[in-house]
C-alpha cells in the first residue's frame, strides 16, 4: 500500500517563508509524477508546482501566481518532494496537497493535506 505523508504547514506572516515536505511511504512502487496542489475555501483545487511529466527527468512547472517565490525540489533517495515557499502572501492561504502518480498503479494519489495560513 502506498501513502503520501505531508508535513510543514503552519501559520506564517506575509513575506515570510515555509517549507512543505511530502514523502511516499510504502514499497514496490515507481513514481511517474509528483506535484503540489492547493485549495482555498470556496475555490477549486489548483496546481501550484510539480514534476508533472516525469518525476525523474522533467523540469518543474509552476503556477504563474507563485513563479519566482516558490521552488519545488525532489529527493530520489527519499521518494520525496519539497515546496520552498518564500515571500508568501495572504492569497497563498490554503490547504496544500501532495499528489503522485505511480507506474503500474491505477488512479492518482493524494496526501491528507496541510494547512498554510499567511497572516497580514
Amino acid at each position: 500500500q502506498v501513502q503520501l505523508v505531508e508535513s510543514g504547514g503552519g501559520v506564517v506572516q506575509t513575506g515570510g517563508s515555509l517549507r512543505l515536505s511530502c514523502t511516499v511511504a510504502g514499497s514496490g512502487f515507481s513514481i511517474d509524477a509528483m506535484a503540489w496542489y492547493r485549495q482555498a475555501p470556496g475555490e477549486q483545487r489548483e496546481l501550484v508546482a510539480g514534476f508533472t511529466r516525469s518525476y525523474v527527468g522533467s523540469s518543474a512547472v509552476y503556477a504563474d501566481s507563485v513563479k519566482g517565490r516558490f521552488t519545488i525540489s525532489k529527493d530520489f533517495a527519499k521518494n520525496a518532494v519539497f515546496l520552498q515557499m518564500n515571500n508568501v502572501k495572504p492569497e497563498d492561504t490554503a490547504v496544500y496537497y501532495c499528489n503522485a502518480d505511480f507506474h503500474d498503479l491505477p488512479g492518482t494519489y493524494w496526501g491528507q493535506g496541510t494547512q498554510v495560513t499567511v497572516s497580514s
